[in-house]
């Protein structure tokens, strides 16, 4: 007999796609630590105008691909790939000296969501040598079926909804987008997963943004943290 419920039941959510860094993973900020290897690699000065007005745009662009960020600042592409590549270098050093760990209740939610049946997807805005770098650090390797960043999505990281559709093609879990929830600590992941036609799109307290950027966003929920999300599609509120 064909399933006659709303599609936008949360029980009826067969994929979640969730971020890493602020969502599944607590990295204390070193994005913004990473920022200053980065911009003294451009010869940007510590304590400048142009290193304040730089750094808060890195704080308001939270979650969106960190290549794209640094074309934004830099413009020339040869610097934005010379930034990107310092920053890249910084982060994953930070991680693999031990400064970054799980939310916590993360690793069990995604458990218990696996437990549901229903298929996890990890995604990030960082280059695929950092998203590994955090995988191992946390052993996490074989948590999830599919790990994404933008380059396996064809290069176009947040606010493009391509990693949640190209999740949505690879894992064949859901039948409808609406069947897709995606969760994430910044108003880019959620305007990812309302521009993928996600039914459930929820922005976590536990990052860069909050419930006002959430809520602008086009957010259909607002947790606490990941670890909310289980009793949430389990129908508990």
């Amino acid at each position: 007999m064909r399933d006659t419920r709303d599609l936008h039941d949360p029980r009826d959510i067969r994929l979640v796609v969730l971020d890493m860094a602020g969502t599944t993973v607590a990295d204390g900020g070193l994005v913004e630590r990473a920022f200053e290897a980065a911009a003294a690699e451009l010869g940007v000065r510590a304590g400048s105008a142009d290193h304040a007005e730089k750094l808060d745009y890195v704080r308001a662009t939270m979650g969106e691909s960190k290549i794209s960020v640094f074309r934004h600042l830099f413009g020339d592409e040869d610097l934005a790939r010379r930034a990107n590549s310092a920053f890249e270098k910084a982060y994953g050093g930070l991680v693999d000296g031990g400064l970054v760990a799980p939310i916590p209740g993360a690793r069990e939610a995604i458990e218990e969501l696996a437990a549901d049946g229903r298929t996890v997807v990890l995604t990030t805005g960082f280059a695929r040598v950092t998203q590994d770098a955090i995988l191992d650090a946390l052993g996490w390797r074989d948590l999830v079926p599919l790990t994404l960043c933008p380059a396996d999505a064809g290069g176009r990281g947040r606010p493009f909804p391509d990693m949640v559709l190209e999740a949505f093609l690879q894992t064949q879990a859901a039948d409808d987008v609406r069947r897709i929830a995606v969760v994430g600590d910044t108003s880019y992941d959620v305007l990812t997963g309302v521009r993928a036609g996600a039914g459930l799109v929820a922005g976590v307290r536990t990052g860069a943004h909050g419930d006002t950027e959430f809520r602008a966003a086009g957010a259909t929920h607002v947790l606490d943290s990941v670890a909310e999300l289980p009793a949430l599609l389990n129908g508990g509120g």
